[in-house]
């Protein structure tokens, strides 16, 4: 950790000792040791970032039984649960992104497309990626457009898939033209160009899809409000949306729904994506199970990774 002093340091240690291996709770500890509970929380993302803790989850560790029950009620060539003990929204994203990246390094093979969307959790798939054996010629490709600048890069479908190609030694394209452009002829003449065209050849390429899932009900912190802005996602619910992938929107029964955006946005096409021999969606949280449900119906994920705590929600909502 940077200009903290060595009592300090050994304090956060200790606190992120109670936290993962004693599995006390951030007000326990704070009554513990005499820090308010959002200074714990602050302190336990800050020794995740330095690095002095590292979440490494166990891919053999799957809820089993419950990735069945997902199995034979939506069809699924596979399901992941992972059952994460804490409630701590990053360790889960972290763990399923970990899961994520272990699930992809044993699928992939020489010569796959790797389609790629963006956001937190498509970050913390690359992030994981640790390959176990070298794959040659592997072609990592965006799914979607770009964020006109409002994310952080970290999360820009750009740098996921340069970062990925760079983890499987690969090669990588890039998107240059935003995911929602300002008006449909304007989308109209991108399509026309030989640009789109190379990007359109690849997206019939792409065996593998990873992608994550939105839902009108993320809170408007997260960035997934942020990409489309409170305009948006105010009008998605006079729409009758439940979720979205690459923003491709639709409801419960994954019927695809026309938005006011539909005619502006520069993304693979659903048929497309569905073609693919896995399509991975990777999400969890209370707020993402109706995008979940309706990707699910939709049949636009053959792959889901998620939480224990989340399957349980899709299960009983579905």
């Amino acid at each position: 950790m940077k200009m903290i002093d060595l009592e300090t340091k050994k304090q956060y240690i200790q606190i992120a000792q109670m936290y993962y291996e004693q599995n006390m709770t951030q007000s326990e500890i704070a009554a513990a040791v005499g820090i308010n509970r959002t200074s714990i929380s602050r302190i336990l993302k800050k020794l995740r970032e330095e690095g002095i803790v590292k979440i490494i989850i166990n891919y053999a560790v799957n809820d089993i039984s419950l990735a069945q029950r997902l199995k034979d009620r939506f069809h699924l060539k596979e399901a992941i649960v992972v059952p994460v003990q804490q409630d701590d929204k990053q360790m889960k994203l972290t763990a399923i992104g970990q899961a994520c990246a272990k699930y992809l390094d044993h699928i992939t093979q020489d010569n796959d497309v790797i389609g790629f969307s963006w956001g937190s959790t498509l970050a913390e798939v690359v992030d994981a990626l640790d390959i176990s054996s070298p794959k040659h010629h592997v072609f990592c490709i965006p799914l979607i457009g770009g964020p006109s600048g409002k994310l952080a890069s970290r999360y820009h479908v750009n740098t996921i898939c340069y970062a990925a190609a760079q983890k499987f030694n690969g090669h990588s394209l890039m998107i240059d033209v935003p995911a929602i452009v300002e008006t449909s002829s304007l989308k109209k003449e991108f399509l026309e160009t030989k640009y789109f065209g190379e990007i359109n050849h690849m997206w019939d390429q792409v065996n593998i899809a990873v992608f994550g899932i939105g839902s009108l009900q993320i809170a408007k912190s997260s960035i997934w409000f942020e990409f489309y802005g409170n305009d948006s996602v105010a009008k998605f619910s006079d729409e009758n949306v439940a979720g979205d992938v690459c923003s491709h929107f639709y409801d419960l029964n994954g019927d695809e729904i026309r938005t006011h955006i539909t005619d502006r946005t520069i993304s693979i096409p659903l048929d497309k994506l569905k073609r693919a021999e896995y399509s991975i969606g990777v999400a969890e949280s209370r707020e993402k199970v109706p995008g979940i449900i309706g990707a699910l119906n939709g049949h636009y994920v053959n792959v889901l990774i998620t939480t224990k705590e989340t399957a349980e929600m899709v299960l009983d909502n579905a």
